[in-house]
């Protein structure tokens, strides 16, 4: 493993060694292979651990506060470290309901709205317990049953399994940490009328929602997106949908101040599972809406690994297994009158590109890559963008995709090492959410076959002579929850 560089942290004085390529908390590292893509971060952050749990013991979740206002319902949770590192989070939801209407909500339905908001507030508390992963957690903000307390700790265990990797910290599922809880306010499952014809669609920006959306307004099917934090791809793939921008659900979310500040110090930080605090948040809206249905757009190829031979999974929280999990929790703890699942989880990214490649609606107004999230752009550096781009060029062809992604990105030679990880010849796939190897792979044959000049990266490629699993492209995987007459759609879709 080559070293790129060591530095010292003022506040731990913890060495940190850079390779590979870099989590999204870091700053970008510019190397001489590649000036422009964040390089991986493996930190040994073992000491810090260590030192972190010690002199912070206990995490606590103090309470939450629930509040109709300004036409929004929001929220405020309270979280602290011990009487010095103090934290209030706030986020706000607006889905279309005047304040008279979400009071009202909130008056008949408490119960419920008050379990789904203590729900979020023990999703949202991982982001802010990993900075010093005490070893002890204390819930003041409601009451908790064994199995629920069990269950969070597996979650936050396989959804940290990346942060974990990237600090190099070795911890087991069962000492970890401990879940105590002092809540005095105890939530029952409770039961909600709501309707079986609507759909709400979480919208990213990336092809995959696009496809969701796509097939279900094509098929007469009323659906309501929902987008957190609004950006240019997620309002233009809406609008490219020729849905009124009224009819969306907006979640703002933000980061306490206090807790980036503690990142700048030094604290320990990585990714978290963001799709399972979104699973929570879409739940809410549901019970809002009077919605049953919530169709995400995760798909089969999110059961990969991100290291081969473990449960590391850059993606966890959209994989089937978190997806079943989920819905028995809800049914069992909140209600079992919502109905979440995968609309795309039969179909692996490959399925997916080539629906999407005859969507050309959505082509110029969508976005894969985070780097260039905030200036809606591609970069056209990272594995985002060259998993998008090898796709897109197996369908569009390769002119197409420099057009869409504005960059010729298989003919730069300093992506060679990611270019490496998502075809399998480097150990690790990349920690992004980008395809199987061999989602790649039948891309990169396809690109063969209907190319007759070949970009530098693909004649690179041909030398190796991988071997890739037969793909049957009208074959769906049988691990999903999809209602029957979504899955005849499907079905008629990819054959």
């Amino acid at each position: 493993m080559r070293v790129i560089s060591v530095k010292q942290c003022a506040d731990f004085k913890q060495q940190v060694i850079i390779v590979g390529r870099m989590p999204k908390f870091a700053n970008a590292i510019k190397t001489e292979q590649n000036p422009y893509h964040p390089a991986m971060i493996i930190t040994d952050n073992k000491q810090l651990f260590g030192n972190l749990r010690q002199s912070h013991p206990v995490f606590t979740y103090e309470r939450f506060v629930i509040m109709a206002e300004d036409n929004q319902l929001k929220l405020r949770f309270f979280f602290n470290i011990g009487s010095d590192i103090r934290f209030s989070p706030h986020m706000s939801i607006q889905t279309g309901q005047s304040t008279i209407e979400l009071t009202h909500l909130l008056n008949t339905h408490s119960d419920l709205v008050r379990n789904l908001v203590f729900h979020i507030g023990l999703i949202e508390m991982v982001s802010y317990w990993k900075c010093v992963c005490s070893p002890h957690i204390i819930i003041k903000a409601g009451s908790l049953q064994p199995e629920q307390t069990d269950w969070f700790k597996q979650l936050f265990f396989n959804g940290l399994g990346e942060f974990f990797y990237a600090n190099s910290i070795n911890v087991d599922s069962a000492s970890y940490v401990t879940i105590e809880t002092k809540g005095d306010e105890k939530f029952s499952l409770q039961s909600y009328l709501t309707s079986e014809e609507s759909f709400i669609v979480p919208i990213g920006g990336g092809k995959d929602s696009a496809v969701s959306l796509d097939l279900l307004l094509t098929h007469g099917y009323t659906v309501v997106p929902l987008i957190m934090n609004p950006r240019g791809a997620t309002l233009k793939t809406v609008e490219a949908a020729g849905l009124p921008p009224d009819n969306v659900i907006t979640i703002n979310r933000s980061i306490d101040p206090v807790l980036l500040q503690l990142n700048e110090r030094g604290f320990l930080n990585g990714h978290t599972p963001f799709s399972a605090m979104l699973a929570f948040y879409t739940l809410l809206a549901a019970a809002l809406k009077g919605i049953k249905n919530i169709a995400l757009s995760n798909e089969s190829s999110a059961n990969e690994p991100t290291i081969p031979g473990t449960n590391i999974n850059h993606q966890y929280s959209k994989t089937f297994e978190f997806e079943a999990s989920f819905r028995e929790y809800y049914a069992r703890y909140i209600t079992p009158d919502l109905n979440y699942f995968s609309l795309l989880r039969p179909l692996n990214e490959w399925q997916i590109m080539k629906l999407f490649s005859d969507m050309p609606h959505y082509h110029k107004v969508f976005r894969s890559c985070n780097v260039g999230s905030k200036n809606n752009t591609w970069c056209g550096k990272c594995p985002k963008c060259l998993f998008t781009y090898i796709m897109l060029s197996a369908f569009v062809g390769i002119h197409q995709a420099n057009a869409l992604i504005e960059a010729e990105m298989l003919d730069d030679e300093a992506l060679k090492p990611v270019f490496d990880e998502l075809t399998g010849l480097a150990t690790n796939k990349p920690f992004e959410c980008v395809g199987t190897l061999d989602d790649v792979n039948q891309a990169l044959r396809l690109i063969i076959q209907n190319h007759q000049k070949l970009p530098t990266l693909v004649k690179y490629y041909q030398d190796y002579n991988l071997s890739v699993r037969p793909n049957n492209p009208g074959q769906l995987n049988s691990n999903h929850f999809v209602p029957e007459n979504l899955l005849d759609i499907l079905t008629q879709a990819i054959q």
